[in-house]
């Protein structure tokens, strides 16, 4: 990576990005030592849950920042965080990279659990359709709008014997049992990680440093960061909409770092328009 400039104070660890990756650091090692254990496992009390959830706390909205699912879930946010934090903390401070962080975090949080709380609510009226229709064709439209649903070979076999005996009130009860259990896995399925604020960082970089070339792995050509900012925002919305069932990743938490990282920039910098640009 090509850096623009270097202050005269520059760290290749400030403060606030060295303090975030211990912290991260610790909490991935705790929770393998208590889940190991079969103690606790942190992701399922910090990470964030859907508010209609029995598991969801407030504090979820800043606690799931600190969690991870793999080790190299862990890595690659980490990474990132020193990659490019390093280099904002180094130009803004500690102070003011320490709210970018966690506004562009809660931002995440916030576009993730709006577009989950669109999502709920096309599952409830279905649910609510259903409910004063219960048919198979109801049920099948219900079944194609949830990915997991729609390609889930026990589900296939539920209607295919449905549609063999349609008038089967049977049928009709358990078609309702998997359309509650729909509504319970989209509130009990809890985001975790760092990504939100790491792309709000990417940003960040992108808007600050625009002209910087970077060399990435799986390119193999220097790309300048405005280029692969704007690259990969789209490739976020795209894959956020594609919604495939394979995917367990939270595309709109990305976008919502993003979005918000974007707001935060263009609030502090709107008197001096020329250093982004």
């Amino acid at each position: 990576m090509y850096q623009q400039f270097r202050p005269n104070n520059f760290s290749s660890f400030p403060p606030v990005v060295k303090n975030l990756l211990i912290i991260n650091g610790l909490c991935y090692l705790a929770n393998i030592v208590l889940e190991s254990k079969g103690w606790f496992n942190m992701n399922q009390h910090f990470g964030l849950f859907y508010p209609e959830s029995s598991y969801f706390r407030p504090y979820q909205l800043i606690t799931h920042v600190f969690m991870h699912g793999s080790f190299m879930h862990l890595f690659f946010n980490m990474f990132s965080l020193w990659m490019f934090g390093n280099t904002l903390e180094n130009y803004w401070g500690p102070k003011r990279f320490f709210i970018y962080y966690f506004v562009t975090a809660f931002g995440a949080a916030a576009l993730y659990l709006g577009v989950n709380a669109y999502e709920v609510h096309q599952i409830k009226e279905m649910i609510a359709g259903f409910a004063a229709n219960p048919d198979y064709d109801t049920f099948f439209n219900i079944i194609q709008k949830d990915p997991f649903f729609a390609n889930d070979i026990h589900v296939a076999d539920f209607l295919n014997e449905w549609r063999k005996d349609p008038n089967n009130p049977d049928y009709v009860t358990g078609a309702k049992q998997i359309t509650d259990f729909l509504l319970v896995k989209k509130f009990n399925n809890p985001v975790v990680g760092a990504s939100g604020a790491v792309f709000g960082l990417l940003l960040g970089f992108g808007m600050l440093f625009p002209n910087t070339e970077l060399m990435m792995l799986f390119i193999p050509f220097p790309i300048k960061a405005k280029y692969f900012v704007f690259g990969y925002g789209a490739i976020e919305l795209y894959q956020g909409i594609a919604n495939n069932p394979a995917d367990n990743v939270a595309h709109f938490a990305h976008l919502g770092g993003m979005l918000f990282g974007f707001i935060l920039i263009k609030i502090w910098n709107k008197s001096n328009r020329n250093d982004f640009y």
